[in-house]
């Protein structure tokens, strides 16, 4: 089976832009992936592009084959832009072996352990401001059956955090822990802000609530300073979405810096990594709870993962999410009860409708995640996604 085609597709998702590529085979089968790179979608597309020149006249059945070459030959090793364009290239080649197999791709990894995983709500919170919408936010979004809830309280801060602001931030975290009373865990989100002074204020200050995780609360580049905070606090600390490949997991492990791993199957070099690092993560007695806030195909194969990965802990799942992801995606995941279905069918589990995509063309969107304004995520019509109500 050889390659026919390789297309991309740059769909607008109001926060960023999803990235596709389809693969369309000699046989008539096609593969979908995802490399969704926020604020990069053109570069990333371009890299889609380069590699397409490895898989011509190549069998697309030895994924691993292809995937070695791509990542020897393209000399400068590692970085977002290569992993993410080798992960949608490697979700697809998996998406169109288990359709020629008639088999989901977790079969081709051994077999499922689970047929649905527990999961947790991103994205509940869009539009909140004060607590008390926080607060009426996550109480919603229980009743829709999430037994966890993730989000980030902290506002415009970076590097450090004054005590009127960190005041103002435990007052959201207090809010939402009232509100879910018991009913939901919560994680608390600091997207790379803080240097270690300011990180370890947080961690203690959660310890009296009591969280899930703190996650990726240091300045990415100094895995040594996430082991300095481990030993700091007894609040569980976590990394790892932009980590790339086993490589720079390694030393995660090796320094101790994280109770909870977090790679993105589509930033770290698709479904074989992420589940390579799984296993390192089993050895050391590491939570793995995958990173996956973005499109439905990197949640598809996500959900591949979690079927048949022992210590797959927890699965992020959107909330909520914009009103066209319907119409572009059919995904068969719904979440009951706090759980997310893993797909039955062939490959990965998700259908694209490039005709879809088209009605919703590149929109640049720029980074809101230190301007105060992280929580406008999703337009008025936003929509509850894959949601059924608890019984």
């Amino acid at each position: 089976m050889k390659l026919r085609s390789l297309t991309t597709y740059i769909c607008d998702a109001y926060r960023t832009n999803w990235v596709f590529v389809k693969l369309q085979t000699d046989e008539g089968i096609e593969g979908w992936g995802e490399a969704t790179l926020e604020y990069r979608e053109h570069t990333v597309e371009a890299a889609l592009r380069v590699l397409e020149n490895g898989l011509t006249g190549r069998g697309l059945g030895n994924i691993q084959g292809w995937w070695q070459d791509a990542y020897r030959d393209a000399y400068w090793r590692g970085g977002p832009v290569l992993t993410s364009a080798l992960s949608a290239i490697e979700m697809a080649l998996w998406d169109i072996k288990g359709k020629a197999l008639g088999v989901p791709v977790y079969d081709l990894l051994g077999g499922k352990l689970r047929s649905s995983v527990e999961c947790y709500a991103n994205g509940w919170f869009a539009g909140a401001k004060r607590p008390e919408e926080f607060a009426e936010k996550a109480r919603e979004t229980v009743e829709w059956g999430y037994r966890a809830l993730k989000w980030d309280p902290f506002g415009s801060a970076f590097r450090t955090l004054s005590p009127s602001a960190l005041r103002t931030a435990m007052t959201v975290v207090e809010a939402v822990a009232e509100a879910v009373d018991g009913k939901a865990d919560i994680i608390v989100e600091a997207h790379g802000r803080f240097e270690l002074p300011a990180a370890t204020q947080i961690a203690g200050a959660l310890e009296q609530i009591g969280v899930l995780w703190l996650e990726e609360p240091l300045i990415p580049g100094n895995l040594a300073n996430y082991a300095a905070l481990k030993e700091r606090t007894s609040t569980p600390i976590s990394l790892g979405e932009r980590l790339y490949t086993r490589w720079d997991f390694r030393e995660v492990f090796d320094r101790r810096c994280a109770d909870v791993v977090q790679p993105d199957v589509s930033h770290v070099g698709g479904i074989w990594e992420a589940r390579t690092i799984a296993s390192l993560a089993e050895l050391w007695q590491v939570s793995f709870a995958p990173h996956n806030p973005s499109g439905p195909v990197a949640n598809a194969a996500t959900l591949q993962l979690a079927a048949c990965t022992p210590n797959f802990t927890y699965l992020e799942t959107m909330a909520t999410d914009v009103p066209w992801r319907a119409e572009i995606a059919c995904e068969d995941a719904d979440v009951t009860n706090g759980l997310a279905r893993i797909p039955e069918r062939p490959g990965l589990g998700v259908q694209i409708d490039p005709d879809a995509i088209s009605r919703y063309p590149y929109v640049r969107h720029d980074l809101r995640h230190y301007s105060g304004a992280l929580t406008e995520i999703r337009p008025d019509t936003e929509v509850a996604l894959h949601m059924r109500e608890s019984q």
